[in-house]
């Protein structure tokens, strides 16, 4: 064999071997993407479920404290302006990702005065409908909490991925981009008052 075919053989199996490492990389990135996008749908399927919760919760209350309509509506007109903000996983932006906790917290604030609302009636305190509505709506506070927990586990795994030397540059060819973290509102980092 010549010298020369043995160089273009070894050439061709470097060639071969980096371009089997660039695929490999390049399907794991699709694959952590992938997750993130889950992840992120997992979020909003939970942000979903309470939205569904709310109009139950409204309609329990309302037919104890009929006279306490502000209230109700502002609940119903936080739960309408958090359902119409939608983030798709695959371009989202920082930006996005701030305003959708934002428009959710003002949903929170609003349940919390319903909830307090609820205090002031002790029948509809011991009302079984509430008090279930009240439990689920609690299950799906913790489970948005895990989803959101999850997300940006997913994608910290993912943005450390394409960040990652070598695959950085299969990375950047390719156009994996980092993905942003929720965040939570910065109202939240106030602790709350709690007035007897």
């Amino acid at each position: 064999m010549k010298k020369s075919s043995l160089i273009f053989i070894i050439l061709l199996a470097v060639v071969a071997l980096v371009a089997l490492w660039g695929v490999k990389s390049y399907n794991g990135f699709v694959v952590q993407e992938e997750n993130v996008e889950t992840a992120w749908g997992n979020v909003q399927t939970q942000y979903q479920r309470r939205a569904d919760l709310i109009p139950n919760l409204v309609a329990t209350v309302k037919g104890y404290a009929a006279h306490e309509s502000e209230t109700l509506e502002a609940v119903m007109a936080a739960r309408a302006k958090a359902t119409t903000i939608n983030v798709d996983a695959s371009n989202m932006t920082p930006e996005q990702l701030q305003a959708y906790p934002a428009s959710q917290g003002a949903l929170s604030t609003a349940l919390g005065r319903l909830i307090a609302v609820a205090e002031s009636y002790p029948d509809l305190k011991a009302n079984q409908n509430f008090l279930d509505l009240q439990s689920q709506l609690e299950g799906t506070e913790n489970r948005i909490a895990v989803a959101r927990k999850t997300f940006n586990e997913t994608a910290q795994q993912y943005n450390t991925q394409i960040r990652q030397f070598p695959a950085n540059i299969v990375a950047g060819i390719c156009g994996f981009d980092k993905k942003p973290y929720f965040e939570a509102d910065a109202a939240a980092q106030a602790a709350p008052t709690v007035q007897f």
